[in-house]
């Protein structure tokens, strides 16, 4: 079959294909679960770590993907890359949240991206432990499984339930966390650090929060959750309030209405 990304009605087939082939990567999470062995766990960097199960799912993921639209390259966390001047690219994670999974610590994802040399076309992050698989397409209401979903109507960061991420460069992030904490903590609704960057900006996009802030990460883990949550009616932008977040080195994701103002509280640290 001759699938054309630029056709609606074939991004929305390729993002169905895109949903099943997430969900077999997440069955095969769940079960090498139930079977895992630590001692297995290979140290990337200083806490940063990778197993024989992030290898193999990318390694599936890749071979379903190719088959689906040979003509995209990919950007994948664990190496599986090929030149970026193919005119569409797949960005995956094979396994968002490895420290969790480790754990045996939810949540855990398969996350998804079909891109072009100018934006995301579509985005599926399977969230395993609960089942739940987001997806969105370009021009397209985001679903949780069937249902359309909107982000939340808070618009004050007193009610607002706020995520941090914290990232394996802490020598260089640590600054930022404790003064994101200390400026935080009693002032908004909640704060929360959940470990799976795309599954959190699905919960954004589903409302169940209102914000998430990181930095140092990498296209992979916000590709997917970035066009799930835009579809959503949220927000998503570098410390700038630019579009540079697609690297993954400042996102703010938020449900658009209190967006403002944590660009603000950022600002007084990070000018």
């Amino acid at each position: 079959m001759n699938l054309n990304p630029k056709n609606n009605s074939d991004l929305a087939y390729i993002t169905k294909c895109v949903c099943k082939i997430a969900i077999e990567g997440g069955a095969f999470l769940q079960d090498e679960r139930h079977k895992f062995k630590r001692e297995r766990v290979e140290e990337k960097n200083s806490h940063d770590y990778v197993s024989y199960v992030d290898k193999e799912s990318e390694r599936r993921l890749v071979s379903q993907l190719s088959a689906l639209l040979p003509e995209a390259g990919f950007i994948a966390e664990e190496g599986s890359a090929t030149l970026a001047d193919e005119q569409y690219c797949w960005v995956i994670d094979p396994l968002d949240g490895t420290t969790n999974f480790i754990h045996d610590n939810a949540p855990y994802c398969v996350s998804i991206a079909l891109r072009n040399k100018y934006e995301v076309l579509l985005g599926v992050v399977y969230e395993v432990c609960r089942n739940e698989c987001f997806h969105a397409y370009k021009d397209a209401p985001a679903y949780l499984n069937d249902k359309e979903i909107r982000v939340s109507e808070v618009s004050s960061l007193n009610d607002a339930f706020i995520e941090l991420g914290l990232p394996y460069n802490f020598n260089a992030y640590k600054p930022m966390a404790d003064y994101l904490i200390h400026t935080l903590y009693g002032k908004v609704g909640g704060t929360r650090i959940q470990g799976s960057a795309a599954a959190e900006l699905c919960y954004i996009a589903a409302g169940r929060f209102e914000a998430r802030i990181e930095q140092f990460l990498g296209p992979w883990d916000v590709a997917a959750g970035s066009i799930i949550l835009k579809n959503a009616g949220g927000k998503i932008t570098d410390f700038s309030d630019e579009d540079s977040f697609y690297s993954g080195n400042e996102v703010l994701a938020t449900n658009g209405k209190i967006h403002q103002s944590l660009l603000d509280i950022i600002h007084l640290f990070h000018p």
